[in-house]
């Protein structure tokens, strides 16, 4: 019989590959995703029943999940449910409050409930979270799992809360829990509202190219494929009341970022767009930078892809997914949000 997974927030971005890579290595994966703008059912459409089974819902939803733990008692539930646009958390803070704080108190409640009714000891409750709960970082240093948090944006503040929740879970209640740090994703199927695929669309339209302020705020990009990869390491040794940092140790500003993407561009299509600098984000930290050490010696992780070659390789998927593009369910991704007015 597979093994179980419970995934959270499956639809998504890093969630729909997650799920990829589970069901590839021989999982039955239940997913549980609310549907929000940035959800899109097709990137799962081709799994069949005896491999997959989809639930609407809620993390909110204690009385559901609670269920489908009971009902499924899977080895493992990833968290990848999560408000996750920092412009848009400027906007409306509330909405990431309630996803990504209420949200995880929620599923930590039912897994506490879940683990008195079924005692299973090899259970792992694992929480994905981000690089920002460190906030700004000095040049030539590197974020490591016992630094404090210092998150500057609401986004940033609602993932490190729900970090400290899930920390005291696993002092207070013994809760099998994992917090994992990762840096910028980039790939396949993720919404353009984020800057690389903003970046390629707006190529593609001869739209012109917004990059904040002067560029020079740096960040760690890695490829899904392996923040998935790490994330399997971590469900199979993975220690319980541990914090993994999940980082490529490939960083840049973000206009040395757009002036790669174009030149891989124009070696093969024609554009218009021309980088422009707009008014800066507020709160815009300087630089992330992740300290991976651990998670690559202890779990013997490391990174498998070549950011040039998936650089190219995400274009491509871009422009040969005409179709993914216009069903997308909220086109709004072009228009400038999170500006204090």
């Amino acid at each position: 019989m597979k093994k179980k997974i419970i995934v959270t927030g499956g639809l998504g971005f890093i969630g729909s590959h997650l799920i990829k890579l589970l069901i590839e290595k021989g999982y039955f994966v239940i997913n549980i995703d609310k549907i929000t703008y940035s959800s899109n059912k097709k990137n799962l459409k081709k799994y069949k029943s005896t491999e997959y089974l989809f639930y609407k819902g809620d993390i909110n939803n204690q009385k559901l999940i609670l269920n489908l733990l009971v009902n499924y008692k899977p080895k493992a539930m990833f968290n990848l449910a999560a408000e996750t646009h920092v412009d848009r958390s400027i906007d409306s803070p509330e909405v990431f409050v309630k996803s990504n704080i209420v949200g995880v108190y929620n599923i930590l409640e039912a897994t506490k409930r879940y683990l008195k009714i079924n005692k299973d000891k090899n259970f792992k409750f694992i929480h994905i979270s981000t690089d920002e709960v460190y906030g700004d970082i000095k040049k030539n240093k590197f974020s490591k799992e016992d630094d404090a948090y210092n998150p500057s944006s609401p986004y940033a503040s609602s993932k490190a809360s729900a970090d400290l929740i899930i920390k005291s879970y696993f002092r207070t209640y013994n809760l099998p829990t994992i917090i994992t740090n990762c840096s910028n994703n980039y790939g396949p199927n993720q919404y353009p509202e984020k800057l690389i695929p903003r970046i390629i669309l707006n190529l593609k339209d001869n739209i012109n190219i917004p990059i904040y302020g002067k560029g020079l705020n740096e960040r760690e990009w890695i490829h899904v494929s392996d923040h998935c990869n790490a994330l399997l390491k971590i469900l199979k040794k993975g220690k319980n009341g541990e914090t993994y940092n999940i980082g490529s140790g490939i960083i840049m500003n973000n206009i040395t970022l757009a002036k790669k993407i174009i030149f891989i561009y124009k070696k093969n299509f024609n554009t218009k767009s021309k980088i422009v600098f707009v008014q800066d984000r507020p709160g815009h930290d300087k630089r992330y930078a992740l300290n991976s050490k651990k998670i690559k010696k202890n779990l013997q992780w490391e990174i498998k892809n070549n950011f040039y070659e998936r650089i190219k390789e995400t274009i491509k998927w871009y422009l040969n997914n005409d179709q993914w593009i216009k069903n997308l369910k909220n086109n709004n991704y072009k228009k400038r949000i999170g500006l204090i007015k």
